[in-house]
């Protein structure tokens, strides 16, 4: 059985704070709190944030802030970024705030980074960054590094010693920097999963072929993305994946991810032919339907990226539906 395949992997939970139609800011911070707290009595491996900056659907703009609150509010699972887009920051800074956290919750934080900068250049020009501000992430990867090593020709307090655990968010050219400097990386599960994964599969063995131990990681570690969602039927299943797929429908045609909203608002929409294409689109590249079906496909994905976990990236309006499908997911990974 598939789901024999999966058990014992690692299975951790990338949550973006999305806000929701009807509901407040506040809220969607306290769910996702409230999410990580479930997700560690379920089991779950790590709970990571994310960084995302003047987006209507987003709440989260600062995850090492909220890292810390979702830290102070569980006691086990791992707590992290995924990711702190580097180009935005100093190295430094992100180097202190990394410690400070681990220093308050030894062995816990993981920090994933990203080489992303702002989509629109007014965002760019409030965080005082250019669009080439990505081109420097290698320079500033490896400041940041000397600062959690200690190696730096200052020393970062509260110091580190190597304790927090780096991770490259990266497809492509990130794969190369985490290689050359002996880091995880968290690959896109799509990439692999449609109709040309050819280059996804061949930057990730560049990855394995290039990767140069470290003092974190001694091989290469990798750790693959999906949107998944699982329900009696293969159809049910869609509709849990159908306010985000919405939401990123809406920002690529109408300039604006907006908050989540109900499967019975989006259907009583009208939509524009491409809008119909692109959110047909983004749920092929998902991973879906019954437990059955959604165990044999992550099985597959694993085998053919030689992840050693998953994160599931999933969210959606219905908070209720959201906490039964991480109950429903983490049961296929029980050894």
């Amino acid at each position: 059985m598939s789901q024999s395949r999966l058990s014992g992997v690692p299975i951790s939970i990338l949550d973006r704070a999305n806000n929701r139609e009807g509901s407040t800011p506040a809220e969607a911070l306290a769910a996702v709190i409230a999410r990580a707290r479930r997700a560690e009595e379920l089991g779950y491996h790590r709970f990571w944030v994310a960084e995302h900056h003047a987006v209507p659907g987003i709440a989260g703009s600062t995850p090492t802030l909220l890292m810390a609150a979702i830290a102070g509010r569980t006691e086990r699972i791992r707590v992290g970024s995924g990711g702190v887009m580097l180009p935005n920051h100093q190295p430094l800074v992100v180097a202190e705030q990394a410690a400070t956290l681990q220093a308050l919750f030894p062995g816990r934080i993981d920090l994933g980074l990203g080489r992303s900068v702002a989509f629109t250049s007014a965002i760019r020009a409030a965080l005082r960054q250019g669009k080439d501000a990505a081109e420097r992430f290698g320079d500033d990867l490896a400041e940041l590094l000397s600062y959690l090593d200690g190696t730096a020709a200052i020393t970062a307090r509260p110091p580190d010693r190597g304790a927090t655990r780096p991770f490259v968010l990266a497809m492509g050219r990130g794969q190369e920097y985490a290689a050359r400097a002996g880091l995880g990386v968290v690959v896109g599960g799509p990439a692999f999963t449609g109709n040309s994964p050819g280059a996804a599969t061949n930057a990730l063995q560049r990855y394995r072929d290039e990767f140069r131990p470290s003092a974190w990681y001694a091989e290469p570690y990798v750790i693959v993305s999906a949107n998944v969602a699982i329900a009696d039927t293969a159809e049910q299943a869609r509709d849990l994946l159908l306010p985000e797929a919405w939401a990123m429908t809406a920002s690529r045609t109408i300039g604006d991810f907006p908050p989540l909203v109900s499967v019975a608002d989006i259907r009583a929409r009208t939509l524009t032919p491409r809008q119909e294409t692109m959110l047909e689109e983004y749920l092929t590249a998902t991973i879906h339907g019954t437990a059955d079906q959604v165990a044999d496909r992550l099985a597959t994905l694993l085998e053919r990226t030689g992840a050693a976990e998953l994160l599931v990236t999933t969210n959606t309006y219905d908070t209720g539906a959201l906490a039964e499908l991480d109950r429903r997911l983490v049961e296929l990974f029980r050894p």
